[in-house]
């Protein structure tokens, strides 16, 4: 180096940098304002490891980490600054309060809540501490319901799902209500009611239901949720825009509860709130199942997100893959959208402990696309258990020939029957569901009897009148007999005939 170099010159000057607590916390704070929440904790850390007795600091990271999703680290720092580093840090108490409501933690939330309104009623945060004391109050409402999950609960509400979702509707009210006779206050069996009435279509009924909720438990998300998604399907306008613009102002903390209220939107078709809501659990690293992953690429695609919607499609494709042709930008999959196209649905149905299931499930197979899938699933039924009705019915499906005359009549004429009501409703949903286990239902006690060649128009008409009956969408007798050419007399005794086998069953 020359001897006139301006640095040789300057080198008494230089100072070493060795770099503070201050100096990161200031990065942190570029970092966290970018929304760059990995690199704000990186320095964070980095300051409090320098300044460990720094409570700004220390409270600084506890956000940071609150945002991550990583509660329970959050709690051991904010406990550390009110127990140890500053004691009159009191919105430490109000950060504690929503860590502890994310976890579910209800009674703790509440008490550091309290705790921070009491030293500061008119504080910067007062205001929302004062609503999060109300989503508390609300949201615990799944705290009171963990009490009561003992094994008899889990075990008759598991029943009354699985008969939900088979369409047994008659059979899963009677489960749900003794549920709530033992447990008045599980909100969750009054919501499963109100759904069980309202695809039998007891409208009224169902609404009563919800209604009863909201007033004993103000604010159950679960039932606004139903609630909105009747007044869809009934497309009552007033009554769902009013509910719609309750639900935009919850802000539930719950994981579970977000969902409920993402699939809600994206249901009754509004699909910016289903993708705010579906998105963020996404990016928390929700783990849902198979329809939260459905709902979130609907949401998506119909939002414009259509890299997200194709992304998320994947997770579906693999944890359901029977949903294969009901992409959000497939236009024919509303086509395919019946329990008929549902593979895991009849097998499902094809194991059901209930004969009127099984039956249906039989018949699920003889009308889907994907016969071969189902016949070879790992979980088709054991053909051993089956009762003597139902492997004739599958030996008749699967086109393998059976051996009385009697049995081959009788099996023919309960199918065609059948194909007579899918014909006039499919592809079958939920309301649909009633309508076949109606028929099935009376099957085993109609073999003991005897009935005329042609009978399947006089049962089809007789089972879609009751059905129509119970579910309070009336038509008139002379009306149904119209549309299977018989006449109104031969509709009733045909109709008074199936109530008999019913009630025999």
């Amino acid at each position: 180096m020359r001897k006139d170099s301006n640095i040789m010159s300057e080198t008494g000057k230089i100072v070493s940098f060795i770099p503070t607590g201050e100096y990161y916390f200031s990065k942190g704070l570029k970092s966290y304002r970018r929304r760059d929440l990995k690199k704000a904790k990186k320095y964070f850390s980095r300051a409090f490891d320098l300044e460990p007795l720094e409570p700004i600091i220390a409270c600084q990271l506890a956000i940071v980490e609150t945002e991550l999703g990583n509660y329970e680290q959050s709690n051991q720092l904010l406990h550390l600054i009110l127990d140890e580093l500053d004691s009159f840090m009191n919105e430490c108490n109000y950060f504690l309060a929503n860590n502890y409501a994310h976890l579910g933690m209800f009674k703790e939330a509440a008490e550091h809540t309290t705790a921070y309104l009491k030293e500061n009623p008119d504080g910067e945060f007062a205001e929302d501490a004062e609503d999060l004391l109300e989503v508390i109050r609300l949201d615990g409402d799944l705290a009171i319901e963990t009490i009561y999950e003992q094994d008899e609960l889990i075990t008759m509400q598991d029943k009354a799902k699985d008969l939900l979702e088979m369409g047994n509707f008659e059979k899963a009210i009677s489960v749900l209500e003794e549920i709530i006779h033992k447990y008045p206050e599980f909100w969750s069996a009054y919501n499963n009611l109100a759904l069980a009435y309202y695809y039998l279509g007891d409208l009224k009924k169902s609404h009563e239901i919800l209604h009863d909720v909201l007033e004993k438990s103000p604010g159950n998300l679960h039932a606004l949720c139903n609630l909105t998604v009747f007044m869809y399907y009934e497309k009552r306008e007033d009554e769902l825009n009013q509910l719609l613009e309750v639900l935009r102002k919850i802000r539930p903390l719950i994981p579970e509860h977000q969902f409920k209220l993402g699939a809600t939107f994206a249901l009754v078709g509004q699909f910016e709130d289903a993708y705010f809501w579906l998105k963020k659990l996404y990016k928390a690293g929700f783990q849902g199942d198979a329809s939260f992953y459905y709902w979130l690429s609907h949401a998506a695609y119909q939002t414009g997100h259509q890299k997200t919607a194709y992304t998320v499609w994947e997770h579906v494709k693999e944890m359901s893959p029977e949903k294969e042709g009901s992409e959000p930008w497939n236009h024919s999959s509303q086509e395919k959208l019946g329990y008929e196209h549902h593979i895991s649905s009849i097998v499902k149905r094809l194991n059901s402990p209930y004969e009127e299931d099984r039956l249906f499930g039989i018949f699920l197979l003889s009308v889907t696309d994907d016969k071969q899938k189902v016949t070879s699933h790992p979980d088709f039924c054991d053909i051993e258990t089956l009762s003597i009705y139902e492997k004739w019915y599958l030996a008749y499906v699967l086109g393998m020939e059976l051996t009385g005359q009697t049995e081959e009549k009788f099996v023919e004429m309960a199918h065609e029957t059948a194909l007579k009501l899918y014909n006039r409703y499919h592809p079958i949903g939920h309301e649909e569901t009633g309508l076949f286990l109606l028929w099935f239902s009376a099957l085993p006690a109609l073999f003991e009897q005897s009935y005329r060649p042609g009978s399947q128009d006089r049962f089809a008409a007789a089972t879609e009148y009751l059905w129509c009956k119970f579910r309070e969408k009336k038509k008139s007798q002379k009306e149904i007999a119209e549309i299977y050419h018989i006449s109104p007399s031969t509709l009733r005794k045909y109709v008074k005939f199936i109530e008999d086998l019913i009630f025999q069953a």
